[in-house]
């Protein structure tokens, strides 16, 4: 039967990865801390992944930029994606808030804290200025400097663009890069069963413990609202850009990023594989080059919904009152705030959480108690955030394409 084959054809690759994933996470639960061994092969496939992301960054965004003809569609593209990235967060935002409310993180939790409020200001000129500048051209060359790194391409697209037929070998240089860096992602993930395989042995047979006896409510609260966003929210969000159509050819592409988010804790490790899983939906490369990109540094509803979760918990741990419209609407602020400083690689929700601490006046102590939650609840965190870049970028479409977007192709 043809709608056999098609199936095949479509989850192959998706079935071999969880198969490999469910295989790696029995010899976690098998060898337990001496899966240690397994970290090796996972961290080839993550640095392979790391490597390549910096060039493929650089000519998706600058590559796009350059061959348009109109900038005001840029403009536009731009706009619209704002728009998806803020609204998206609030939504993510305000499901939390409900959860909370519903089922308190700090219900049965008792702990003695100091109350003494830290007098370090947080200086967020200084951030801002980290954040999207560097002070050399090699440090463009770093993931630490992802934003940095997108004005940078899209200000040499720019360049290219303006100047017109003198520009045309720039430009032409800039396209053929982005194929070639299409190309060696192909080959990087031929090694994906491999090295997904691997690092899950990794995680489950070191932190499994963890996460199966620290901070239960919190855990208890997020995984499944996070799963539940991930589903029906994403299912939702496909359904606006495509209708049945869009849902259907979302999810028929989307699982080999979604694992590997899920595998690296990393948004930026997930550009490649995204961008694929796009460009197989019909997301015009125009769009999907300028958005899953830039998604990767500022779009983050998996960290939004655990920004609320971890300001919900310090709330209750210092027995501070969290209701009332102006701390909710505050909180969700700050949840969207930080997530747009958090650099996409494993760890980078530290800058979110620091900014939960300084601008509450919380004492430093209340650091590692949410940056424990951070770890816990990363995986689920990072795939929300990755995929949610990739269905932004469906709806981006859609608002520019109109309906029919799917049919006119990539």
């Amino acid at each position: 039967m043809p709608s056999k084959s098609t199936f095949l054809k479509s989850y192959a690759f998706s079935i071999l990865l969880i198969i490999s994933i469910l295989i790696g996470s029995l010899l976690g639960i098998i060898f337990k801390k001496d899966a240690t061994v397994f970290k090796p092969f996972g961290d080839v496939f993550l640095n392979l992944l790391f490597t390549i992301v910096v060039p493929l960054v650089f000519f998706s965004i600058s590559s796009a930029v350059a061959s348009m003809v109109d900038i005001k569609r840029l403009g536009k593209i731009m706009l619209y994606m704002i728009l998806v990235f803020v609204t998206t967060g609030i939504v993510a935002s305000i499901l939390m808030t409900i959860g909370v409310k519903i089922y308190s993180p700090t219900a049965g939790i008792n702990l003695s804290l100091s109350t003494t409020v830290n007098t370090e200001q947080y200086k967020i000129s200084e951030q801002l200025v980290k954040t999207f500048t560097v002070s050399d051209f090699f440090d463009l060359l770093s993931k630490k400097n992802m934003m940095a790194l997108i004005l940078f391409s899209l200000l040499i697209g720019l360049a290219a663009s303006a100047i017109r037929e003198k520009g045309k070998p720039f430009t032409n240089f800039l396209l053929s890069g982005n194929e070639v860096m299409m190309k060696a992602i192909s080959y990087i993930m031929l090694y994906a069963p491999i090295g997904l395989g691997a690092y899950f042995a990794y995680l489950v047979g070191v932190f499994g413990p963890q996460l199966l006896g620290s901070y239960v409510r919190a855990v208890t609260l997020y995984y499944p609202l996070s799963i539940l966003y991930f589903f029906i929210g994403f299912s939702f969000y496909a359904y606006l850009a495509g209708r049945g159509k869009g849902v259907k050819t979302f999810w028929s592409n989307i699982i080999p990023a979604s694992l590997t988010a899920l595998a690296t804790g990393s948004s930026v490790a997930t550009i490649p594989s995204n961008i694929e899983a796009a460009q197989k939906t019909g997301v015009p490369k125009d769009i999907r080059d300028v958005v899953i990109p830039i998604g990767a540094t500022i779009h983050m509803d998996g960290s939004c919904l655990s920004a609320i979760l971890k300001i919900s918990l310090l709330f209750g741990l210092f027995h501070m009152n969290f209701s009332g419209i102006g701390t909710i609407m505050t909180a969700i602020g700050i949840a969207l705030l930080s997530g747009t400083v958090m650099a996409g690689i494993p760890g980078g929700g530290f800058l979110g959480e620091l900014m939960i601490v300084t601008l509450y006046g919380f004492p430093m102590e209340a650091m590692p108690i949410i940056s424990m939650i951070g770890t816990l609840v990363d995986p689920p965190a990072t795939m929300i955030n990755a995929i949610g870049d990739n269905v932004a970028s469906m709806i981006v479409a859609r608002m520019l394409g109109g309906k029919d977007w799917m049919e006119k192709g990539a």
